[in-house]
């Protein structure tokens, strides 16, 4: 496990892969995808409001085989350039790799669909090369519960951080009267009215 403590938006970039509707419409883990794609939401608006590089990949779209990052999602991030890719490890393509190298963070903090895939297998790599990486547990989901929960033992037992979103959100600025809290009140309170306004059903696994 990294023995840096806590983790810093000044230390951290946010690494997003494959929030897309093929992947969306899989998840079958205990975070149902409305509250996955609101807690992604969160970490966009975070990353933005505390200044962390973001980097956005997705796979198949080129290929014709999948769509986009779904719009939710895309739409927190105007501009921004996404990465396609082949491979079902974002970290085998070149591009991703240089695209994290380039924000010059060495703390990574990585969402993806699904948890036994897409998010493991970077993750694993990244860990290999020297990063530390915290992943949500909330902001992520696999095809089964079984799926979902080994992949987070496996990373875990790899060296990864587990955490939940709004937590992990705390973590990065830990403190009310920092230069960011203002900012930081601001997101919770979004987040908190949100939770609210969504159906029980919403709130359920499938």
């Amino acid at each position: 496990m990294s023995a840096k403590g806590v983790w810093k938006y000044e230390e951290s970039a946010l690494l997003l892969i494959d929030y897309q509707t093929e992947m969306f419409n899989q998840i079958r883990s205990e975070t149902p995808a409305a509250l996955v794609d609101l807690n992604v939401r969160l970490l966009i608006k975070a990353a933005k409001a505390f200044n962390m590089p973001i980097v956005l990949s997705t796979v198949g779209v080129e290929m014709g085989v999948n769509h986009p990052t779904i719009a939710s999602i895309l739409a927190e991030l105007p501009g921004i350039k996404v990465i396609d890719r082949s491979s079902m490890n974002a970290w085998e393509d070149k591009a991703f790799r240089d695209a994290v190298e380039k924000t010059g963070r060495k703390r990574l903090i990585v969402g993806a669909l699904f948890t036994e895939i897409c998010l493991a297998f970077p993750i694993v790599d990244a860990l290999k090369d020297g990063y530390d990486v915290a992943f949500p547990v909330d902001a992520v989901g696999g095809m089964s519960q079984l799926a979902h929960s080994t992949a987070i033992q496996r990373l875990a037992h790899a060296g990864a951080v587990p955490n939940t979103t709004l937590a992990l959100v705390t973590e990065l600025f830990r403190d009310w009267a920092s230069p960011v809290a203002d900012k930081a009140r601001a997101l919770v309170k979004w987040h908190l009215a949100e939770l609210a306004k969504m159906p029980a059903q919403s709130l359920q696994a499938a």
